[in-house]
Order: C-alpha cells, then sequence, then structure tokens
C-alpha cells in the first residue's frame, strides 16, 4: 500500500503492483467494482503486473469492504463520482507518470468501468481507457472531452449495465469521432470476475472463455497504446 496526493492535495491510499522491470514501464490505474479494494481486484493489479505494467489501484471508499451486495450498493451510492474520475483517478494518473511511466491508462470494472468512461471525460493526463461493463449516467458523458482510445467489453445480458445503454453510448462517441473498439460479449455482469459465482446473485457470472478473450483484447490494445 502507497499513498498519494489528489490534485486538491488530499491524501489517497492504494495498492500499488509493480512490474519485475519498473524503470520507464507504462503504467494502468485500475478502478474497483462496487465490492472496494479487496484481494480480487488487487489480482487483477498483480497480473497487469507480471504482464509488464506498473499498476495502481486507488482505495475509493477510503478502508470499507463490502461482502454483500446491499453493502456494496450503500457505499457505491455514497460515492461522489465526480471527486473520484477527477481528483483521486487523476491523482493516480499523474503520480504514476511522476514516477517515470511515460504512458498511463485506466481501466476499471462494474462501477469502475463507469468511472473509466468518466476519467476519459476528466482526465487529460490519461493515454487510453478500458472499461468492464459499467457506464455512467449518459448525460453525464461529453464526447466531445474523450480525445484518448477507449477499448470496452459489454455484456449482451447485463441486468445491471443495459445493452441498450451500451449502443447508446457507442453511438455518442461515434458521432464524436472518438477512437473506440466495443466489444459485446454472450455473457452476463462481471463475466470476467473470477469471484463472481461466490456471490451468488443471479445477474453475476463468470464466463471463462469470454473473459480469456476479453483479456487477450486488452492486451493487445494496452501494448499498442502504451508503447512508447
Amino acid at each position: 500500500m502507497i499513498q498519494y496526493s489528489r490534485p486538491d492535495g488530499q491524501i489517497v491510499n492504494a495498492y500499488l503492483a509493480e512490474p519485475a522491470n519498473p524503470s520507464n514501464a507504462p503504467a494502468i490505474v485500475v478502478i474497483q467494482e462496487w465490492w472496494g479494494l479487496n484481494e480480487q481486484i488487487k489480482g487483477v493489479a498483480d497480473q497487469l503486473a507480471k504482464a509488464g505494467y506498473r499498476a495502481l489501484v486507488p482505495d475509493l471508499y477510503r478502508g470499507k469492504l463490502a461482502l454483500e451486495a446491499h453493502e456494496a450498493e450503500h457505499l457505491m451510492q455514497g460515492l461522489n463520482f465526480g471527486d473520484a474520475a477527477g481528483q483521486d483517478i487523476r491523482g493516480a494518473v499523474q503520480y504514476l507518470k511522476k514516477m517515470g511511466s511515460p504512458k498511463v491508462a485506466v481501466t476499471g470494472f462494474c462501477m469502475g468501468g463507469a468511472l473509466t468512461v468518466l476519467s476519459a471525460c476528466n482526465v487529460p493526463e490519461l493515454d487510453a481507457t478500458v472499461v468492464w461493463y459499467g457506464y455512467p449516467p449518459l448525460e453525464f458523458v461529453n464526447p466531445k472531452a474523450i480525445t484518448k482510445p477507449m477499448l470496452a467489453h459489454w455484456a449482451l445480458h447485463d441486468d445491471a449495465f443495459a445493452i441498450s445503454g451500451v449502443d447508446q453510448l457507442e453511438s455518442m462517441l461515434n458521432d464524436a469521432g472518438v477512437p473506440i473498439e466495443f466489444y459485446r460479449y454472450d455473457a452476463k455482469h462481471a463475466f470476467a470476475n473470477e469471484e463472481a459465482d461466490a456471490r451468488n446473485l443471479p445477474y453475476l457470472k463468470y464466463h471463462g472463455e469470454a473473459a480469456t478473450l476479453a483479456w487477450e483484447r486488452t492486451m493487445s490494445f494496452l501494448k499498442a497504446q502504451l508503447s512508447a
């Protein structure tokens, strides 16, 4: 765990995973699902570090974790999304660039996916985004503010984020000329989270085949966008 400063000077705790060769390594800010900064999202950062990236997971809930859906919903509803994107996540991107990472991407899952879309609008220092099955209310998305490439993975059978909203978002971004790659998978929400089934929630389902394909596409995208 490390600490970094937001643009407004507030301090944020975060989990940092370093690659074997951290010197000048590109970096990725990883945004949690609504459960919080748990071991599963730390594992995503570790996986990115093994792939050669410096990965940083901000603690958006300030130390709180949710084990049940009603707890997660309560924590998510208490989160100021604009503040999280414009301060916590922007500060994380700035911190990684100060550490020597020439390029920094933002990726997030579920709630973190929605925050990744907002970050694309509100964090001018980022170099790319990878969205996993989550988007904010579309009235908060300013396509004209998004100038960097976006890769996004969506679930066709998502009861948390309707695919119709994905279609609208894709149309908005295409009309604005944003460089995007949207992929849709025959899966349910959280299909890339290996712990999804253990939550015993009907709208969550891990899908290994879709997860593997999405990860491969993510690795290719990141290599193309973050190579110096």
